[in-house]
């Protein structure tokens, strides 16, 4: 009697595991046809027999499911996440069929991702990127780009959570850049790898060719934890990563500058002012950080010493299109206060003194950004808003000659946007 048991209970075992193989076979020729509704459903009579499957017929179950829920990249954002998922569970048996299709999958997430970003659709590009790192997460940039994009939308605490887990892993994002100097245009230009460089180089069409490493994102996403924490309302927990980044890299000027950004949104001007001093102190002769410096000053309402850094930066770099630009904003932000006092005035014969002075002082402060905006337009001919200012300015100040040629020349720059 117990004999005979045994070989019933053997035959319902066998029974049971034809039955698996045949709707796991079922599915596999549903996914090979396309016909991925028809797999799913293979797959969910399988489902209930999951505790019995040896490990071979587990690990088929997974990519199985890992491709029909994917569907050649058609399917639901839910179901695409449900996919890599199972992609995750996939044991060695299947591991090389499951490499190619991650392979395919992060590809088309990479491509939607860049096709989303340069449509300005940053929300599915931080998805796209998002994902393509899930499924390759030796490549970190991935979850770098997917972090920055989420800024874009202000999905802030989406953005924390992935700019958090880069600060986990150590991401610095510091690469070899190889560059060389381009014969026909004069310019410096990347060009990817070192054997691109090389043959460039040997073909005579570039010349100058060095390499140097890019500068690291961990300030910058340390920064973008602090701002994100600042944003919603935790100054604690800003300050708190901040000094966490500091304490690894005490000399780094621009996670002094991050680390003053934040005493100034939170009020505390001595302390920024204070770090202010500190990075000028590392680094005098950087017109980057003299630069950053006239920003943050100009942003805090100190004219005087946003100038005075701005200056400087031109002095250590006399190509500094941007400090032209802000040195000129410097003079023009002047104007309001004279155009609202001028608009106050009444009809009295001291009110129209009073009006004539501050029309004076307006026309000088014009005359006085010409000299900035004309110079950024000279170093950057295709910087079609220092033109328009400067064609405004002429406009009103009555240079008539000057206005006209500006004007074509925006014109002309417009239509070739």
């Amino acid at each position: 009697m117990k004999k005979q048991l045994i070989f019933a209970l053997a035959l319902s075992m066998g029974a049971f595991s034809f039955a698996q193989k045949k709707e796991l076979k079922a599915a596999e020729k549903a996914i090979k046809s396309s016909n991925f509704a028809e797999a799913k459903t293979a797959l969910s009579a399988v489902e209930p027999m999951m505790g019995s499957l040896d490990e071979k017929l587990k690990s088929k179950y997974y990519l199985l499911k890992a491709q029909a829920l994917y569907s050649n990249g058609s399917a639901t954002a839910a179901d695409i996440d449900s996919a890599i998922e199972n992609l995750d569970k996939v044991g060695s048996v299947s591991a090389p069929a499951a490499a190619e299709l991650k392979s395919t999958m992060v590809e088309n997430f990479l491509t939607k991702g860049n096709e989303a970003y340069e449509g300005q659709d940053f929300k599915a590009a931080s998805t796209n990127f998002e994902r393509a790192y899930n499924l390759k997460q030796t490549d970190t940039v991935f979850l770098y780009y997917a972090a920055a994009t989420a800024v874009n939308v202000q999905e802030y605490d989406r953005a924390l959570t992935l700019y958090e887990k880069l600060k986990d892993l150590g991401y610095t994002g510091i690469k070899t850049e190889y560059f060389a100097t381009n014969v026909e245009t004069g310019k410096e230009e990347i060009l990817g790898d070192k054997n691109t460089q090389n043959l460039y180089v040997k073909a005579k069409s570039h010349i100058k060719p060095g390499e140097r490493k890019t500068e690291s994102k961990y300030p910058e996403i340390v920064k973008n934890i602090a701002l994100i924490y600042v944003s919603k309302g935790d100054n604690d927990k800003a300050l708190e990563a901040m000094a966490e980044a500091r304490s690894k890299n005490p000399e780094d000027v621009n996670l002094i500058l991050n680390e003053a950004n934040i005493y100034y949104k939170t009020g505390n001007t001595e302390k920024f002012k204070e770090l202010l001093k500190q990075a000028i102190s590392l680094d005098p002769n950087n017109p980057e950080l003299r630069y950053n410096l006239g920003v943050i000053a100009a942003e805090s309402g100190d004219a005087v010493e946003a100038k005075k850094q701005y200056e400087k930066a031109v002095e250590l770099n006399p190509n500094y299109v941007n400090a032209y630009i802000n040195l000129s904003a410097l003079v023009l932000d002047q104007e309001a206060p004279l155009v609202e006092e001028m608009n106050g005035l009444g009809t009295s014969a001291a009110d129209d003194k009073r009006y004539e002075e501050l029309r004076l002082k307006r026309q000088q402060l014009y005359k006085d950004a010409i000299p900035y905006l004309s110079k950024a337009l000279e170093l950057d001919e295709s910087n079609i808003n220092a033109a328009k200012t400067l064609m405004n300015i002429y406009s009103i100040i009555g240079e008539t000659d000057k206005y006209k040629t500006l004007k074509a020349k925006v014109e002309t720059m417009e239509a070739g946007q």
